[in-house]
This record gives C-alpha cells, sequence and structure tokens, in this order.
C-alpha cells in the first residue's frame, strides 16, 4: 500500500492543466498516448517536490518527460555537482547514475540523496577502484592524479583533482603547474585522455577505461551521414575515439553541444553521444532537424518517471558514502568547482590539434 503522500495517477483536467506548459514545450516530441501517461506523474512528482523540500538534479542523458518535465536543475556532471553543493532542498534525488549521485552526497553529505534505481551505474565508472588508484600513485611518485568526476567515491578519494569533459584540458595544465612537472596523470577514461593530450604540451599517463555508449562509435559513422547529408555539422563527445573526434566539426561536454545548437542554429546536426541529448536539445531549437546516429545508455534509462515518483513516495534509494572517504573525496571535487569559469564555452580546437601524440597507458 502507497503511504498518504501518494497521489492518484490519472489523467485529470486538474493534471492537464498543470502541466500544460510542459507538454507546450514537449509537442511533436511525445505522442497524445505517452503524455497521458507521463502528465499524471510528472504533476504528481511536482507537488511532492514542494511537500518534500526535494529537488530533481536532471543529467542531460534523461528522456525529455524527466528532464523537461521535473528536472529542476539540469545540465551536464559539473552543472549539476555545483547545483548540489549549493541547494538548499533537504532531499536531492538524482536523475542520473550513482556516481553522480555520490557526488551529490560528497558535496552535501548532510542531504539526503535518493537515486530511483541502484542499477544505474556506469561502465566507466566501475571499471577502476581506489586501490588501482593507490598502486598508481605508487608507479608514479609526484605526479598529480586527474580523475574524470564519472568515478566512484574511493577513486575520487584518491585523487588530487577532479575534472570533467567541459575543463580536463584547463585541469590538466592547472595540475602541471601546481605540482611543478610536466606530466600528469588523466585516468579512467582512455578516449578523454588522448584528446586532452592533443590539446596540450602536457604528458598524458592513461588508464584503458572507455564509455560503453561513446566507444561504439567511429569514423564511418561520420562518413555515412556526411554522404548522406552533405550539410550535416557533426558534433562529438570527447570520450568518443580519436578518428571520431578527428572526423567531427566541433567537440565538447554536453553542455558545449547544446549551447552551440541552441547558438547556432545549424539546419542539420548530429550530436554523437547518448540518444536522448537530441530529444532534449531540440526544445531549444525547433527548427534544428537532429540527424543520427546515436547510441543508448542502458544505465541512464533505468531512471524513469515511475521510478522518481516511487522514490519520493517510499524514500528510496538513499546513497551514502562512507564517511571517512567525503572529505578527501570533496577536496578533489571542490578543486574542480573552484577552478576559474572557462573563457569559453569548453570544447576542443581540432584545427589547432596536434593530429598524433603518444599518450602512456598504464599497464
Amino acid at each position: 500500500m502507497m503511504p498518504d503522500t501518494a497521489f492518484p495517477l490519472e489523467f485529470t483536467p486538474q493534471v492537464e492543466a498543470e502541466t500544460a506548459a510542459i507538454r507546450a514545450r514537449l509537442a511533436g516530441k511525445v505522442s497524445e498516448l505517452e503524455w497521458q501517461l507521463h502528465a499524471p506523474l510528472i504533476a504528481a512528482i511536482n507537488r511532492l517536490k514542494k511537500e518534500k523540500n526535494a529537488v530533481v538534479l536532471a543529467h542531460n542523458y534523461m528522456t525529455p518527460e524527466i528532464f523537461h518535465g521535473v528536472g529542476d536543475y539540469v545540465g551536464d556532471s559539473l552543472g549539476l555537482a555545483r547545483e548540489a553543493a549549493k541547494s538548499e532542498a533537504a532531499i536531492i534525488i538524482q536523475g542520473g547514475v550513482h556516481f553522480m549521485a555520490e557526488t551529490s552526497k560528497i558535496l552535501a553529505p548532510e542531504k539526503t540523496v535518493l537515486i530511483p534505481d541502484l542499477r544505474a551505474g556506469c561502465s566507466l565508472a566501475s571499471g577502476i577502484t581506489g586501490a588501482d588508484v593507490r598502486l598508481i600513485k605508487q608507479r608514479y611518485p609526484g605526479v598529480p592524479v586527474v580523475t574524470y568526476v564519472n568515478t566512484t567515491a574511493d577513486v575520487k578519494a584518491e585523487t588530487d583533482i577532479c575534472c570533467t569533459s567541459a575543463n580536463a584540458v584547463q585541469v590538466v595544465e592547472w595540475a602541471a603547474k601546481q605540482w611543478g612537472t610536466d606530466r600528469v596523470i588523466l585516468i579512467p577514461d582512455q578516449f578523454l585522455a588522448k584528446n586532452v593530450a592533443r590539446q596540450t604540451d602536457i604528458k598524458i599517463i592513461a588508464w584503458a577505461g572507455a564509455c560503453e555508449v561513446h566507444e561504439r562509435f567511429n569514423a564511418s559513422d561520420i562518413a555515412d551521414v556526411r554522404a548522406a547529408h552533405p550539410g550535416a555539422v557533426v558534433l562529438a563527445h570527447p570520450e568518443c575515439p580519436p578518428d571520431v573526434i578527428a572526423a567531427s566539426d566541433f567537440t565538447g561536454s554536453t553542455t558545449a553541444m547544446a549551447d552551440y545548437v541552441t547558438k547556432n542554429q545549424p539546419k542539420q546536426v548530429v550530436l554523437i553521444t547518448e540518444c536522448s541529448m537530441a530529444d532534449n536539445v531540440t526544445a531549444d531549437a525547433p527548427g534544428v532537424e537532429f540527424l543520427r546516429p546515436c547510441n543508448l545508455c542502458p544505465h541512464m534509462k533505468r531512471i524513469t518517471l515511475q521510478g522518481i515518483y516511487d522514490s519520493l513516495v517510499k524514500h528510496q534509494y538513499e546513497v551514502t558514502v562512507d564517511p571517512e572517504l567525503i572529505p578527501r573525496a570533496a577536496q578533489a571535487v571542490q578543486r574542480m568547482i573552484d577552478m576559474p569559469p572557462l573563457a569559453k564555452p569548453a570544447r576542443y580546437d581540432m584545427v589547432k590539434a596536434r593530429h598524433h601524440v603518444d599518450v602512456e597507458m598504464i599497464s
């Protein structure tokens, strides 16, 4: 039996009125049948958030009904980390995967952090442990460790500073300067590391991790799109392999890609990343035609409206972090957050990049 705080999940005139603005935003993106299933949950979630002093942090890879319907703060992992740190809400619902919920807890240990599905993991985060990082530091003493934010709390606790795809070059160069070295360990995404290495003179030491969504793309995907749509603009995420980056017109974080589309309004565009990105950006670029290919993240897709609703009603599933890890992990994340803002939207300028660079792989 649902607790008393549950709301009737019916498509009533009241629900229709409460969600009319969201429906207009998603016009043409969600069918009427789908909308009548989504709208009662959206209305109920938004009521429960007010009742429980809760917010939903929705990553750019959430489905449109979550992103536009119940997300209080939306964006990439860096943006959501910043919002988690400054939010005044008592409860944070993480519309994303488990490492993101851990990051929220690290930055706001006094808050309750809930994730709608404990199975929402990450292939990249699961591919390295804190013990691995300790061994890496023994092998490369004195070399700063820059860790992608897509990692678990125990990995962050062994890290000097975190980064995201938006600021990885900036963080690597900052770490090299602070530690007085020309080498930096950048883990765990090998493709991000290789793409960063093409943008800096700092020598990069990398781990052989990869995102299961982005590693599946290849240059032939882009060649096929260009053959079918010669004028299309291709935007790629820096977790993609270097040959994909080299074949693209622009490479940047999810936020940088969204900003590019909304600012430039290309006639046709391809986002080489997770499929829901295009579905979400199209609301702000109705005149842009979004072409495929794209790949679905099975972990992100475990987060649903029903799961968010159940999480609020049943107070499930709470994400905790070992209190002994929090201070060290928080230092690494906070150093990233405290980095000065980039002068322009984060991107990888492949025109200026070197075409080949040697990255030392940790074996």
